[in-house]
């Protein structure tokens, strides 16, 4: 042993000797994970495709909005679609049922290209994959002859706001006939409070690092709102109901049977959606929770992602990145049983060793979300950059603080249950905060 190094581990039980063996060798896994996936992520960002020549004049675009129950926010979304500087495009919302004045605001947005589906008892209401497979059968009315593959499918919620330009960017990728989906960057616009803007970085972190890192593979997840994909990649994955299935996170099952079936997925950093955050923590831990079991249901497709035709180290990182709910599951049991020996005083995990190792710790114990906030900041120089180094520590809390929903995902799932109330939409005034 080396003079003067503290030892944590000494004089615990081989079992807990273990755990904490196993959660640090995981740690350190991730942050040299975190950290490839920081330095390709900078590639996609300063390399992004040109527009193709004929921009978004090549592709036909249709955009699918479910709505249920969606008043407060459906006219401002649609409006926004309506306004898109594009071709003939097709607005197809999916009004999956409402019994609040949805179908009123609907009736009253009477827009060239605008279609309204009405889904009634007992076929509404069962769910987002239903709603959105629903639009998608429709879609064999296109004019005879249309090339599906120049038909580009763009998901948006009734609370997006899909940006102006995020069709010409994702046009920039689907020029390559490979790239089946392309996800824009999701932003918060309600982030004027501090756990909204919590969840913006958290959206931009996941943009910029996770996404943008796998882009260049063609493994970038779909996100769901202001998702697009090509519609003959749809086919490719679609049964007789339809692309999507019923699943707690479709859009995440949708992206990685997609990249099972050979297509590409792409993060776009340019384009962006955005969408309306969650103020409150109980709706904030339902919504994750409810993402979190659908992370755990999505744990079944290890096998088509083993098998998809990506580079190996793509297939890795994927598989890795499945787990991820094993990962943090001993990660956090570790923490959590860490600090209830440090309290009562069976182990004590630092005894005034040398400096360099307590620098080792706090690398591990924040490296990543410093990575992750620096690549979110990175665009804007060396102020973005400090700016990210400083939100990180503010954000490593939040990350944290969102741990406990696994073990609530894990008991609904072990239990099958499945069944999500809606989150009510909040008012918020026009305009997209800075």
């Amino acid at each position: 042993m080396l003079a003067g190094v503290s030892y944590p581990f000494e004089g615990l039980p081989a079992a807990w000797v273990v755990l904490f063996t196993v959660a640090f060798l995981v740690v350190c896994a991730t942050l040299a994970w975190t950290t490839w996936l920081f330095v390709l992520a900078q590639r996609a960002r300063t390399t992004p495709p040109d527009a193709p020549p004929d921009g978004v004049d090549g592709f036909t675009w249709v955009f699918l909005v479910p709505a249920l129950n969606e008043e407060v926010t459906i006219r401002d979304s649609v409006e926004r679609l309506v306004g898109l500087a594009l071709p003939r495009p097709r607005i197809i919302v999916v009004d999956d049922g409402s019994d609040d004045r949805t179908p009123e605001v609907l009736a009253g947005l009477s827009r060239p290209g605008l279609h309204v589906l009405r889904r009634e008892p007992p076929d509404a209401r069962k769910g987002k994959a239903a709603a959105l497979n629903h639009a998608y059968r429709t879609l064999g009315d296109l004019p005879a002859g249309e090339d599906r593959d120049k038909v580009i499918v763009c998901v948006v919620d009734a609370d997006g706001r899909l940006g102006a330009e995020a069709p010409r960017y994702a046009a920039a990728h689907f020029a390559d006939p490979r790239v089946g989906g392309v996800q824009s960057l999701v932003r918060i616009y309600n982030r004027g409070r501090l756990l909204t803007w919590m969840q913006d970085v958290e959206f931009s972190v996941y943009g910029f690092l996770y996404q943008a890192g796998r882009t260049g593979w063609g493994t970038a997840g779909m996100g769901g709102n202001g998702q697009f994909n090509r519609l003959s990649a749809l086919d490719a994955v679609a049964d007789h109901e339809g692309p999507w299935r019923d699943r707690l996170t479709e859009d995440q099952d949708l992206g990685l049977r997609l990249i099972g079936r050979g297509w590409l997925g792409r993060q776009e950093l340019r384009g962006t959606v955005d969408q309306q955050g969650l103020p409150g923590l109980r709706k904030l831990f339902r919504q994750r929770t409810r993402w979190s079991q659908g992370n755990l249901q999505a744990m079944g497709l290890l096998d088509i992602v083993r098998r998809a035709e990506v580079p190996l180290r793509a297939r890795v990182e994927q598989l890795a990145y499945l787990l991820m709910p094993l990962w943090q599951t001993i990660v956090g049991f570790a923490l959590v049983l860490s600090i209830v020996f440090a309290v009562v005083g069976i182990a004590n995990f630092w005894d005034g060793g040398p400096w360099w190792q307590l620098v080792f710790f706090y690398v591990l114990g924040f490296g990543g979300v410093v990575l992750g906030c620096i690549a979110r900041g990175a665009g804007h120089g060396l102020r973005g950059i400090v700016t990210g180094y400083l939100v990180a520590h503010v954000y490593a809390f939040y990350t944290w603080l969102l741990w406990p929903v696994l073990i609530r995902a894990a008991a609904r799932q072990l239990t099958e249950r499945r069944a999500w109330a809606k989150t009510e939409r909040e008012p918020v005034a026009e305009g997209t905060a800075p």
